[in-house]
């Protein structure tokens, strides 16, 4: 298989499988998930879909056992969308990247000093340039 069927595959499972949790699954378990993409195996018959859960731990593990009774559902919806001899069984995995990226950002947050916003050089201050007159265009003549 092409890797670049592979990776078509991938996007689309991601795409149905997001769209299904957000609007058709009913599952009161099932909350503040976040489809993050789908690793498809190149014969194309299993794929595990990582996902982000926000909250506590016992949160992601309610959710995770929403989402394996939901397999089968999705499963289906799957099928519907992609055109294949077999469809990609799948499997969740709780991808916690973005929840250690929240915590590394409060860390830095607390660790480094607060910038003023008048002291700071991204706004667009120009503390040691000169500004360019309005008939200088800032080039010089030759």
């Amino acid at each position: 298989m092409s890797t670049r069927r592979t990776a078509r595959v991938a996007s689309m499972i991601r795409e149905v499988v997001s769209t299904a949790i957000l609007f058709e699954l009913r599952d009161p378990r099932i909350k503040n998930v976040t489809v993050l993409g789908a690793d498809v195996s190149p014969d194309l018959r299993y794929a595990a879909v990582r996902i982000s859960v926000m909250g506590d731990e016992k949160t992601a593990a309610l959710t995770m056992h929403g989402l394996t009774s939901a397999k089968g559902y999705l499963q289906s919806k799957v099928a519907e969308y992609i055109k294949s001899r077999y469809t990609p069984e799948l499997r969740f995995v709780l991808d916690d990247t973005v929840l250690k990226s929240v915590q590394t950002s409060a860390i830095l947050r607390d660790v480094l000093p607060s910038v003023d916003p008048e002291d700071d050089v991204s706004n667009g201050s120009m503390e040691h340039e000169e500004e360019p007159s309005a008939g200088d265009s800032g080039y010089q003549d030759l």
